[in-house]
């Protein structure tokens, strides 16, 4: 029954939510499940992969999310922020290190005003490469400021479809609050980014079903799946981490349901798992997004712990897993990895 249903997502990329449920339960057909989605991989988006500059800016956040170690409460951790000239800077490494992309990653810092922000936007849209940006909930108004300086791309993470859940993990924010953003964001013509973090505490099996057809249901552009890990810094220190396997089986089916899209292979999946990124890429990834941050930046953007590459340079981070991806027998693309609507009907 499960394999006739991994057949069927390959082949036409639609299951209900019965049927995902069946096959996130069922642990039996893992690696068929995962060399589906590998295929589907290869024939709509090739054997590149696209590496993504990472620049976290700032660690200063208003929010107070449970499971974030940015979080406002948290006191034990030192904050920083980087100056509009000094994120250019590291972009323009960036490029010097081949990065065809850059992603502007912060806290919800509100020192970074839509003037400030336009300035760095504009100038890195100066490198002719894209702009990501993941800052957020804002304003339609700030988002379309946004766009206007140049802004190709924005990350916002539903983190989980259950709005009960969410709004638990999450106070003072609103569910519907994250939607219109997302909603915002596509009608302003930006490739939208979202994903969920799997394995909250209290998150079901049919809640992850859930997330997945959300993706589609918004033909969302990037999908960023990821175990929850819990930070000692924080509400949820005690709580039990994300699986592994889970967190693949996710991203498996989303690939599968979702055969166009760009998927990275998250830095988290490796902190649970030493070859998590690769096997990631060869389970329907094919995106890297490594940091390039300096210094002790790298260490103090402190999501949770065990974070990896934190001592590395980013010229070290590139060759890395530049070698990774070569000994696997994919190459590092020259574009910048624009998602690219196929006819997926066949």
């Amino acid at each position: 029954m499960t394999l006739q249903l991994i057949k069927k997502a390959e082949e036409k990329h639609s299951l209900t939510k019965e049927e995902l449920v069946l096959l996130l339960q069922d642990n039996s057909i893992n690696e068929e499940l995962f060399s589906a989605a590998d295929r589907v991989r290869k024939k709509y988006m090739g054997d590149e992969v696209h590496l993504r500059g990472i620049i976290e800016f700032s660690n200063k956040c208003k929010q107070d999310c449970l499971y974030c170690g940015l979080r406002a409460s948290n006191k034990n951790i030192e904050r920083y922020r980087l100056m509009p000239d000094e994120i250019i800077d590291l972009a323009k490494k960036a490029v010097g290190y081949g990065y065809k992309t850059v992603v502007m990653q912060s806290g919800e810092d509100a020192y970074y005003t839509v003037e400030r922000l336009q300035y760095i936007i504009s100038t890195l849209k100066e490198f002719g490469i894209a702009v990501t940006l993941s800052l957020g909930e804002k304003t339609f108004e700030e988002y379309k400021a946004y766009k206007e300086a140049g802004a190709d791309r924005y990350l916002l993470r539903i983190e989980t479809t259950d709005k009960e859940l969410y709004e638990q993990l999450d106070p003072g924010m609103f569910h519907e609050d994250r939607k219109r953003c997302l909603r915002d964001l596509k009608t302003l013509g930006y490739e939208v980014g979202t994903g969920s973090l799997v394995g909250l505490p209290g998150q079901t099996i049919e809640s992850l079903a859930d997330d997945i057809l959300f993706f589609k249901e918004i033909d969302a552009d990037m999908i960023g799946l990821g175990p929850f890990i819990p930070n000692d810094d924080t509400p949820l220190k005690g709580a039990a981490s994300g699986d592994f396997t889970m967190s693949l089986k996710v991203m498996a089916l989303v690939r599968l349901l979702l055969p166009d899209v760009n998927i990275p292979a998250t830095t988290a999946m490796e902190t649970l798992n030493k070859q998590g990124r690769i096997i990631a890429l060869q389970s329907g990834a094919n995106i890297v997004m490594p940091n390039v941050t300096e210094g002790d930046y790298r260490k103090m953007y402190a999501l949770y712990p065990g974070k990896i590459c934190v001592n590395d340079t980013p010229g070290h981070c590139v060759q890395c897993i530049t070698g990774k991806i070569k000994s696997i027998g994919r190459t590092v693309s020259k574009s910048k990895g624009s998602r690219t609507k196929k006819n997926t009907s066949e």
